[in-house]
């Protein structure tokens, strides 16, 4: 009778989650998640896990934007229906202190509304020459919105060159509610053109495009399960 009662509490507990819960009791065994706990926990443990701000890996187009362990990649899942449209990469510090970089020369714009977030155009894709594509970078900001963003790009700033390596700003934890932090790290994508010199709506991710060949690492989701995504330590140049 006890393990009746037990089973159908756990029954209950299992319909009070609802599916959103129990796909993320199911995630328990994903090794990214529990590398991205325990970095967040000890990221003093693995300093082997983290790429480094300014980094290239071999003859890639764009150079790695901020340091820390590039936690999740384009394509992961977080619920059902949902694929992630970037990389975050988490920088192990608190929230303002871990620096955020240009990955490429492009035209920064930021959006008068923008606590956390700066776009920069590429006028031609390096891989795709003759394509326009964009770069986003977001959570720039503290839990209640305040912005870790460089002063030199306020809030409508629009069509300011910068080059590669142009401090942006710092990583931060702002979800986009206040008062409910995410974890403190950089989220970066790649974003299509909708064909008339703007960029597409970058939360969905076929507005975005796979950034594995731009840094030449296995950051797609569907294709690397385990492995942690590092230069190549003989072939990785560092930039300015």
């Amino acid at each position: 009778m006890k393990r009746l009662l037990l089973f159908t509490a756990a029954l209950v507990v299992i319909a009070a989650l609802g599916l959103g819960g129990w796909y993320a009791f199911t995630r328990l065994d994903n090794p990214r998640d529990r590398r991205v706990i325990q970095w967040i926990r000890q990221p003093g443990e693995h300093p082997e896990w983290a790429v480094h701000a300014g980094e290239r890996c071999g003859k890639a187009p764009f150079q790695l934007p901020t340091d820390g362990y590039i936690g999740y990649l384009w394509g992961d899942s977080f619920r059902p229906g949902h694929r992630h449209q970037g990389i975050d990469i988490f920088g192990g510090e608190q929230p303002g202190l871990t620096p955020v970089y240009a990955a490429h020369d492009g035209y920064l714009t930021r959006l008068p509304e923008w606590k956390s977030s700066l776009i920069i155009r590429i006028p031609s894709d390096p891989l795709q020459p003759g394509r326009q594509i964009w770069t986003y970078y977001t959570h720039l900001a503290d839990p209640e919105g305040r912005s870790y963003i460089a002063a030199d790009f306020p809030p409508g700033t629009g069509e300011v060159f910068v080059t590669a390596g142009t401090f942006l700003g710092y990583q931060g934890n702002y979800s986009g509610t206040p008062g409910s932090p995410t974890g403190v790290h950089l989220h970066f994508s790649i974003v299509r053109d909708n064909g008339e010199g703007s960029f597409l709506n970058e939360l969905d991710i076929s507005n975005t495009l796979d950034p594995s060949p731009y840094f030449n690492l296995p950051l797609n989701a569907a294709e690397n399960t385990d492995e942690i995504p590092l230069c190549p330590g003989p072939d990785s140049e560092t930039t300015g």
